[in-house]
């Protein structure tokens, strides 16, 4: 057979769910890739004759290999800093009193409009490079600092470009519906109307966004709010996803699950009829450890409710300037162990398969014959160590698209 590239003497952690061993394990294994695609995996005793003079071989010496880690939830462009409003916390004071000295995301969506594209690319390029040397070879960026239509579209640009030129892939997200600006704070409805009517068609018409998310919250937006956006949404044949359940129970799982969503994000406050409608509709539940762990929060996701109705639970970083400062898939997966008290093997699951449905992929997340050569080699002994150690990056090597990027 003929390949363009061979690896050998590996253990894979496939995640694949049609293999019954933990993490989809196979030991002493092999694995070939021709173009962007692996065209075979498996014991390296079965391995198909190929010329080893023409083809290129790596060892990988016993390490192990995963999926690319796939980040499904981030906000990564924005302008500005939030630390000195984090230190003002600390030091007592509210969250409403920043607020109303013009800090909280306002302060973000004023550097953000203030910004230009060259600023916002350069600052986020070198976020996506961490995220990269971590293992991350996918990665959702999420409009929403911008909250009117240049400067929403500007985010949407600034994340093409980043598609364009790392190797990372992006998926990226209108989040108009993100928060009320402050030129219609006393008008919620109107700024809704401005969502659906103006900002949506143009975002869709020049193709810059792959789905379309909302924050269904009391601080955000009602659910018959999030509701006209997604049927908007709906009419231009873009998918949808939420921040739902963050802070209370506005049946918003509910109603993105209506809409068949991709996923329900954050999800803290969920119920079990929540939980049902999202296991019907196969939307994916995400969840978010490091804002729970800045924010300091002590409502647990419903792990077990979520257990009982098989909804597939994705982990993400959700990297923002406020709720979410952390620019580490990687430890999110400890986070994930210990804060929400997932196995290491959910939580890795969580950024690799589950993931890759959280964004709609079905070409990625698994190794797997036929899909995508998106892969990681890590010199760890087990693949529990992942989420086991944080602070010693174990990356070895990363394949995007069956070429070698790190």
């Amino acid at each position: 057979m003929q390949f363009d590239h061979v690896i050998l003497d590996v253990n894979i952690a496939t995640m694949d769910p049609n293999i019954k061993s933990a993490y989809g394990i196979i030991e002493n294994a092999a694995l070939a890739i021709k173009g962007d695609e692996i065209v075979w995996c498996g014991p390296m005793a079965e391995l198909p004759e190929f010329d080893h003079l023409t083809t290129p071989t790596v060892s990988g010496k016993g390490k192990w290999i995963t999926p690319g880690l796939i980040d499904c939830h981030t906000h990564l462009v924005f302008a500005g800093s939030r630390a000195k409003e984090f230190e003002a916390r600390l030091n007592g004071v509210s969250y409403q009193e920043i607020a109303a000295q013009g800090g909280g995301i306002v302060s973000t969506v004023k550097a953000t409009r203030a910004a230009d594209r060259e600023e916002l690319f350069v600052s986020a390029n070198k976020r996506l490079q961490t995220f990269l040397n971590e293992g991350v070879t996918s990665i959702e960026i999420k409009s929403g600092y911008g909250l009117d239509i240049d400067s929403e579209i500007k985010m949407l640009e600034v994340a093409d470009l980043l598609d364009q030129h790392h190797p990372i892939n992006i998926q990226k997200t209108f989040l108009g519906a993100h928060a009320l600006p402050p030129e219609y704070k006393d008008d919620s409805d109107a700024y809704i109307d401005l969502v659906c009517d103006e900002m949506m068609p143009r975002v869709a018409k020049l193709g810059l966004a792959d789905a379309v998310d909302a924050f269904c919250e009391g601080v955000g937006f009602s659910n018959a709010q999030t509701r006209k956006v997604f049927e908007k949404a709906r009419t231009l044949g873009l998918p949808v996803k939420l921040h739902a359940e963050q802070l209370s129970n506005l049946r918003g799982a509910e109603l993105v699950s209506e809409f068949n969503g991709l996923s329900a994000d954050h999800i803290e406050y969920l119920d079990e009829q929540g939980v049902q409608a999202m296991a019907q509709a196969g939307t994916v539940a995400v969840l978010l450890p490091g804002a729970f762990y800045v924010l300091r929060e002590t409502q647990l996701p419903p792990i077990d409710l979520l257990l009982k109705h098989n909804v597939p639970m994705a982990i993400a970083s959700d990297f923002n300037p406020g709720t979410s400062p952390i620019c580490s898939l990687k430890l999110m997966l400890n986070m994930a162990c210990t804060l929400f008290k997932l196995t290491p093997e959910q939580a890795l699951q969580g950024v690799t398969c589950h993931a890759a449905a959280a964004l709609g992929f079905n070409d990625r997340g698994i190794i797997r014959a036929g899909l995508k050569a998106d892969l990681a080699l890590w010199d760890i002994e087990t693949p529990a160590e992942l989420a086991y150690q944080y602070g010693v990056n174990p990356l070895l090597a990363l394949w995007i698209n069956g070429e070698v990027v790190k």
